[in-house]
């Protein structure tokens, strides 16, 4: 990746960044002092701005902008051609602002010096294997985020955002069924200022402490809450609305045909309650998702239920196709509502990338029928089920059978060029 127009950064005056600790200037090697001590211009939060030493840094100190994202390209616009250094917390590129500049400037104008991790310190003091445990950042983002990642037995670390955010996974964990884990904030990671304290969830009575803290879930589960894996097919009943869903068991299979994988987008067309999109999207937090829904009580109900299901950022648009415009191309489509609508598929096969899937469901005469028209036309995979449900009839059981669901499956092609030279 070359460096963005108008940003004077390249191989041979790269962009340094260092990697900074609680522990401040004493806990960096010699290389990092030396391009700091070097730096005309240092670029940081204004907390560790303050860890470095004016009489071994003299260089111009500027503090981050907030919001900082939109103001980065002009930032380093300003002081191109000069030696700028970024500070970064621990690792710059562990969910840190060096990836944001690598996918800025591109990996050759960058100069990286990281420093200890604040998720390798935390294993380090709780004798967790690094390899073994999940991490979750909750900055920038919101706290939800942790909920797929939580199982019985299963120990995860959250990057907090500030010092609100142990009380906010512990209000999590209470209302979710994980009152029972313990829980630990590490406080200060590496500085003088290092803490550490820890309580059971259910019973937690901290006060709020400091705000560079990173926060070690030891996930113990209530045996009667439900049990929310990863796993597509969650129950009904987690999902709020007027009822309007697929329903799990075919919910199950819709997403084995999308097939997701990390880093994969979908469109979610007929929202509904969102559970598709929300599926989708906790099978890999990688995942992402928009979902089209026409009617604005949907709306506010799926990016609800998204929220609730950890997976706050799923976009949520209004009407298909009309609001098409709005989002990237994706790599698979559901229609699940509007699909006999003029151009509803048209629309959806138009926007798919080349070698991307759409599945399609019906439950209608008149849907079915046009899925087998569209299966002539462009292949792919039919299948009807029929799901039955046992259910209580006086003192016996009868089986009540749902509505029968036809889904049709397909893959864009990928058009291959001809090479016209090989040819001749």
């Amino acid at each position: 990746m070359s460096a963005a127009p108008g940003i004077g950064f390249d191989p041979d005056r790269p962009l340094v960044v260092v990697g900074i600790g609680a522990d401040g200037w004493d806990g960096l090697g010699g290389p990092a002092q030396r391009e700091i001590a070097a730096g005309t211009v240092l670029l940081g939060s204004a907390r560790q701005l303050a860890l470095l030493p004016k009489s071994r840094a003299r260089g111009e100190r500027v503090a981050w902008p907030s919001p900082l994202l939109p103001a980065l390209p002009g930032l380093l616009e300003r002081y191109a051609g000069q030696r700028v250094v970024v500070l970064a917390s621990g690792d710059p590129m562990f969910f840190g602002i060096g990836v944001t500049l690598t996918t800025l400037l591109g990996a050759p104008s960058l100069r990286v010096f990281p420093h200890v991790s604040s998720v390798s310190l935390a294993c380090a003091r709780l004798g967790w294997a690094l390899n073994e445990t999940p991490v979750v950042s909750a900055v920038g983002r919101r706290a939800e985020t942790v909920l797929p990642e939580l199982a019985g037995g299963r120990r995860v670390l959250v990057l907090s955002s500030d010092e609100h955010t142990p009380a906010q996974v512990v209000d999590l964990l209470v209302r979710n069924g994980f009152g029972g884990s313990a829980v630990t904030v590490l406080e200060q990671l590496g500085g003088l200022s290092e803490c550490v304290y820890g309580g059971i969830a259910a019973r937690w009575d901290r006060p709020i402490g400091d705000p560079l803290n990173v926060i070690a879930i030891d996930c113990v589960a209530d045996p009667v809450a439900p049990r929310l894996t990863r796993i597509p097919g969650l129950p009904d009943e987690v999902y709020g609305g007027d009822g309007q869903l697929t329903k799990a068991e075919v919910r199950a299979l819709t997403l084995s045909a999308l097939a997701p994988a990390p880093g994969e987008l979908l469109w979610d067309v007929g929202g509904g309650s969102g559970t598709i999109a929300i599926e989708w999207c906790r099978t890999h937090p990688a995942c992402r998702a928009v979902t089209f829904e026409r009617i604005d009580s949907r709306r506010k109900q799926i990016a609800a239920n998204a929220a609730a299901l950890g997976v706050p950022g799923i976009q949520v648009h209004g009407a298909a196709p009309e609001s098409f415009a709005e989002a990237v191309d994706p790599d698979a489509i559901f229609i699940g509502g509007g699909l006999t609508q003029d151009s509803m598929f048209e629309a959806c096969w138009d926007r798919l990338r080349p070698g991307g899937r759409l599945v399609a469901a019906a439950v209608t005469a008149e849907s079915e029928a046009l899925l087998l028209h569209l299966s002539e036309q462009h292949g792919g995979a039919l299948r009807r089920m029929q799901i039955y449900r046992a259910e209580p009839l006086g003192g016996f059981t009868a089986w009540r059978p749902h509505l029968p669901v036809t889904q049709w499956s397909v893959v864009k092609p990928v058009v291959v060029q001809a090479d016209t030279a090989t040819q001749r």
